[in-house]
């Protein structure tokens, strides 16, 4: 157990009892409290040519008055208690400083976090290792690179971990024939130390529409579990097979159009497989789903939503350019368990517009503001219960973008981009009930659209895409040029106003040009021309994003957090819901950026403080 479990786990529990209470004093239902994280502080000291900035946690179960003390091998650095950030600029101070924080609560001082991860050099490399390459039976050779990752606590000591996702250097897109070398997953705490292996075999096709992984606490013992979609010859992180594993379903064009498919949830501490189901819905006749080769009936999407606003549940899901099926999933007491399967096709939905609406990512969050979440799957939406919500016929798109856009207006917004050439280019949508807000006229294959607060002259976020020559506002209002890039965003700087993160850079948005506020060392970015990071997330430190690049020789991933101070006290991103299921399902096909249930901007009002969650205890 980590030294100081017992003590934060109690600090939690109690916290959380007393969160659990509404304005009015009455006690909320104990069941009606969703399931979060137990975090440490995740304190990190990030050196600068002035010293070291030390920023950590401010966790949802922090009472609001809570202060905090900083110091450095047991010596308090600051002269009074910090209030106003979760962050302490060290001026002088060399690299190799060790820094520990502690809470005061009601003036009483709380004991020591864990010491802080240091980043001496700008940067933390996690040492990882990648799997022995090989030779296809199409004569082939491949090596591996690392590819996407997604954070969680998998062995309860409250601090994240990483799955990281191997991908072959032939991995290939759907459209494309030939065999590909096998997809490999790896647990990794961030001092390299690999918890697990799972190789998921022949019968798993490699590419960025095959597998996409989930990392959560599904059966809320205060350690994550992993799931994905598995095939004869898995071999899970105890060594065991899954299967025949003799079996291989391949056909001469290196498809995997034949075989039993199966979903599995493993252990986040051994990597072991838990339970083994049906993949649902299974692929059937793959002609059905509009090709003869796979294109349409292999194309996955995968998400964690809290269905019953309480506990995290599992969403596995194929198809988007014609049928589309998304099966919900419980993980309880050992089992998996299936709550409800929407498909497009089906009796009840057929004729209703769903068919084809799919993109190549969704998004989840309580659209309708019930408490409870709904998955937002392209141009359609399906609500908590399985039932179709709504669906805008405006056809398959490459990108998506679900938050609280419009600062003015309660709820959230949603801004999605076309592939279809005769339908609108760009739509923005309110996401309780479809109805479109403004559409960019149809034009061309946009293959590119992102929605963020990046410019502080506009009140809310700006949204802008490949085929749009400016930047738009809420009301669809041009408001200025358009970025130099249209893909990734992370919060890096000390105001609230998001930054440009593209391929191995983090740039500031300006009226008149970006200006350049990170550019990676000896890294590389991933997914081809989508360049996109390992993984971009609140994971350490304060509630700026940190970012994850692979190095060059795949040898590390290369974390960056920021060395700028901020004035700005927000809770953790990871105790936002909707946030925390983005960082699950960035991973997913085409990777996006997470976004919070609340306006994170510039003109802000107070960040929202937690109103009552309930925090497992993996002691």
């Amino acid at each position: 157990m980590h030294p100081l479990r017992s003590t934060t786990a109690a600090l939690a529990c109690a916290l959380a009892l007393a969160l659990a209470f509404t304005s009015s004093g009455s006690p909320s239902s104990a069941a009606a409290a969703p399931q979060l994280e137990t975090l440490d502080r995740g304190v990190v000291s990030v050196h600068t040519g002035a010293g070291n900035l030390v920023s950590w946690r401010l966790l949802g179960t922090d009472p609001g008055e809570v202060a905090f003390n900083v110091y450095r091998a047991g010596t308090k650095v600051n002269a009074a208690p910090v209030t106003g950030a979760t962050n302490y600029l060290h001026e002088g101070a060399p690299a190799h400083a060790d820094y520990t924080v502690r809470a005061v609560v009601g003036g009483v001082e709380q004991a020591d976090s864990a010491h802080a991860i240091q980043f001496r050099t700008g940067y933390r490399d996690v040492p990882v290792s990648p799997p022995a390459g090989g030779t296809t039976p199409d004569g082939v050779a491949y090596t591996y690179e690392a590819n996407d990752a997604s954070p969680a606590d998998l062995d309860g000591d409250g601090e994240l971990d990483l799955v990281l996702k191997w991908q072959p250097t032939n991995a290939k897109d759907n459209s494309q024939s030939g065999h590909t070398g096998n997809t490999v997953l790896d647990g990794i705490k961030l001092d390299g130390t690999r918890l697990w292996r799972i190789d998921l075999g022949r019968n798993i096709r490699s590419g960025a529409h095959y597998t996409q992984f989930q990392v959560y606490d599904y059966d809320g013992d205060g350690r994550a579990e992993m799931a994905a979609k598995t095939a004869d010859g898995t071999v899970d992180g105890t060594g065991r097979t899954i299967g025949s594993a003799a079996a291989d379903h391949r056909n001469s064009s290196g498809y995997v159009l034949s075989g039993p498919e199966y979903l599995t949830m493993f252990d986040g501490r051994t990597g072991a497989a838990l339970d083994t189901v049906d993949y649902v819905p299974a692929r059937g006749n793959v002609s059905s789903w509009g090709d003869n080769y796979g294109n349409r009936a292999d194309r996955f999407l995968a998400g964690t939503a809290y269905l019953d606003g309480t506990r995290p549940s599992l969403i596995m899901a194929r198809g988007y350019y014609t049928r589309s099926v998304l099966a919900a999933w419980d993980f309880r007491d050992g089992s998996l368990t299936r709550r409800w399967t929407f498909d497009s096709s089906s009796s009840t939905n057929a004729g209703k517009g769903f068919d084809g609406q799919g993109s190549h990512s969704l998004s989840v969050g309580d659209v309708d503001r019930d408490g409870r979440d709904e998955i937002v799957y392209g141009s359609m939406a399906v609500d908590d219960n399985g039932h179709g919500l709504w669906t805008a016929r405006t056809g398959h798109g490459d990108a998506q973008h679900l938050g609280d856009l419009d600062p003015g207006t309660a709820g959230l917004e949603y801004y999605k981009v076309s592939e279809s050439a005769s339908q609108p280019a760009a739509v923005y949508l309110n996401p309780a009930n479809g109805g479109v807000r403004w559409k960019l006229g149809a034009c061309c294959d946009n293959g590119r659209g992102v929605a963020g607060d990046i410019y502080a002259g506009n009140d809310g976020a700006e949204a802008w895409s490949a085929a749009d020559a400016s930047i738009r506002d809420e009301g669809g209002g041009v408001k200025g040029r358009k970025p130099s890039s249209v893909n990734f965003l992370a919060w890096w700087d000390g105001d609230p106003v998001r930054e440009l993160l593209d391929g191995t850079r983090i740039d500031k948005y300006g009226t008149g040009g970006e200006t350049r506020l990170l550019t990676g060392s000896g890294v590389a970015a991933n997914n081809g021309t989508k360049a996109t990071p390992v993984l971009s997330g609140d994971i350490l430190g304060d509630w700026r994003e940190e970012v994850i690049w692979r190095t060059s020789g795949n040898t590390a991933l290369r974390i960056y957090s920021t060395p700028h101070p901020t004035t700005h006290k927000i809770t953790t991103l990871l105790h936002d819901r909707m946030y925390r299921t983005g960082l699950a399902w960035q991973n997913t096909a085409y990777n996006q950026p997470p976004h919070p249930s609340f306006f994170l901007g510039a003109g802000m009002a107070a960040a929202p403080r937690a109103t009552g969650f309930e925090i497992p205890d993996a002691s």
